[in-house]
């Protein structure tokens, strides 16, 4: 299996330009700021949905693409076909790890919906290797939006999942959750 990283639609400058229409702000021209970014991401507000993120993937083992195909909001896929027309190939006798092409198009509020499911310890290993393998894609590129992408439990600051890991009880839970929170509740800067 691989991620690729296809191509962005919007960018930082036009979710900043949303922002400030509707706090009754003209569009800016500067570049906002790295802080102002992870606030935005942490927020979630909506114009982080200008963030729109074509990936793709090889070789993704079919019952893996069914895991992604359940988000639907704010993500599109495309899957490819397994039809015996279009193959050749008698579907029924496929096996549920027959590798598949999946592409998707999604925003930034999207990504990290996914990742409080795909990024949890609950989530199949499988699945959780796949969307990580994304989220390596915009690491550099997106580091604001990359560490707003994180397991359900550290979003929330606890587990609600009916069969816990247990990761939430030690330190290594609580030292990513101070990560993820840390400078939030200082005052933002400017765009």
């Amino acid at each position: 299996m691989k991620a690729e990283f296809i191509k962005q639609k919007g960018g930082w400058r036009d979710v900043a330009d949303c922002a400030n229409v509707t706090i009754h702000k003209d569009a800016g021209t500067n570049e906002p700021s790295s802080r102002w970014k992870r606030r935005m991401a942490l927020a979630e507000h909506s114009p982080i949905r200008q963030l729109i993120f074509d990936f793709r993937w090889t070789e993704l083992p079919s019952w893996v693409s069914v895991h992604f195909v359940r988000h639907k909001i704010g993500i599109e896929h495309w899957v490819r076909s397994q039809r015996s027309d279009r193959t050749g190939v008698d579907r029924t006798k496929l096996p549920q790890d027959n590798p598949v092409e999946h592409r998707i198009e999604v925003n930034a509020q999207a990504m990290i919906a996914i990742s409080r499911k795909r990024l949890c310890a609950c989530a199949s290993p499988e699945t959780t290797q796949a969307w990580k393998a994304v989220l390596e894609t915009i690491k550099e590129s997106q580091p604001e939006l990359y560490a707003a992408c994180v397991p359900d439990c550290v979003y929330r600051g606890w587990c609600f999942e009916y069969k816990s890991c247990g990761w939430f009880r030690t330190e290594a839970f609580a030292k990513r959750l101070a990560e993820y929170r840390a400078g939030i509740n200082e005052t933002p800067a400017a765009t």
